[in-house]
């Protein structure tokens, strides 16, 4: 009877096993996803560029040119160190040998070029959001880059995160791909905001909290992170919450995207690298974001970290 039972189980978790194998595997889009007739549009692709800050997680640590995107950088989380790669026009170990289709994949299904899923690290959660036609521009514009050669460092996870597939199961629970739609009730504005904030400047994928296998905590959007990194880093609540920043215009925080000086007149350190390139958008897209980020739902948290 035991044997029976424990050859039942053993099965069933094969089957479930199997199940997983089939539901994690990487999931892409088709070739069908590019339309025919395209022509670049690099200006834009700059425009994206400088609103997803790229430099500020694949530029070369030290360095001043913010264009060389070598990587290199160390993230370090809860589940090791994630080493951001090399990501210039250099065929060998860059993206120089990538197809227009593959970055495509990997900026809105976390796929890489070789099919593998790729670690939310790279925040495609919100990069999903984004027009395929400005993804185009952004890998077009890529390309103008110098080209660096220097290999990507391996990154330092442990197990069984440093397991790729199992990353297909933690799709299954928190990536629901989609691009954005705007609310035709909203202003041109706030959808511009919107499309920024949520896609290519991906603002939620650090002022959110994450549960403990790193899935976005929706309940407290914004409401600051009060461990967004491995060594006790944070970010504030940028709601318009008591606990954040609830006294700030829609003016106020498009001037503090444009100089990185708050309204109390302080620097805040922990988005030097962010204001780097919000400093470069134009005073439109600066307000466009002001004017979303002061409409999102007021929501408690952080209040250790409140900003100004």
């Amino acid at each position: 009877m035991l044997k029976r039972a424990l050859a039942t189980l053993g099965i069933l978790g094969l089957a479930i096993g199997g199940v997983l194998w089939v539901l994690s595997a990487p999931k892409v889009l088709p070739a069908s996803a590019l339309s025919a007739g395209y022509q670049p549009n690099l200006a834009n692709g700059e425009v994206i560029f400088i609103a997803g800050n790229c430099s500020g997680c694949h530029a070369t640590p030290g360095q001043d040119d913010r264009k060389q995107l070598a990587g290199g950088l160390k993230l370090r989380s809860p589940f090791g160190v994630f080493m951001t790669p090399n990501i210039t026009p250099d065929l060998k170990t860059g993206i120089g040998g990538w197809s227009e289709l593959q970055f495509v994949n990997a900026m809105k299904r976390g796929v890489d070029d070789e099919g593998q899923h790729l670690y939310p690290a790279f925040p495609y959660s919100a990069y999903s959001l984004m027009r395929t036609s400005d993804v185009r521009d952004l890998f077009a514009y890529l390309k103008t880059l110098p080209a660096v050669a220097r290999p990507s460092a391996p990154h330092e996870l442990k197990f069984p995160f440093n397991i790729r597939r199992s990353v297909g199961v933690w799709k299954l629970l928190y990536f629901k791909p989609h691009e954005f739609v705007a609310d035709p009730k909203k202003s041109e504005a706030w959808n511009r905001g919107a499309y920024l904030a949520e896609g290519s400047a991906h603002c939620a994928e650090c002022h959110t909290p994450r549960n403990a296998l790193g899935g976005v905590e929706m309940a407290q959007l914004y409401a600051g992170a009060p461990n967004l990194e491995a060594g006790g880093r944070f970010a504030s609540n940028i709601t318009p919450h008591k606990d954040g920043i609830g006294d700030w215009s829609e003016q106020d925080i498009a001037d503090f995207l444009k100089s990185g000086t708050d309204k109390c007149f302080n620097e805040p350190t922990g988005m030097k690298e962010v204001i780097a390139s919000t400093s470069q958008l134009s005073d439109a897209d600066l307000a466009a974001l002001g004017a979303y980020i002061h409409a999102l739902a007021p929501i408690a948290g952080n209040p250790k970290h409140k900003t100004c």
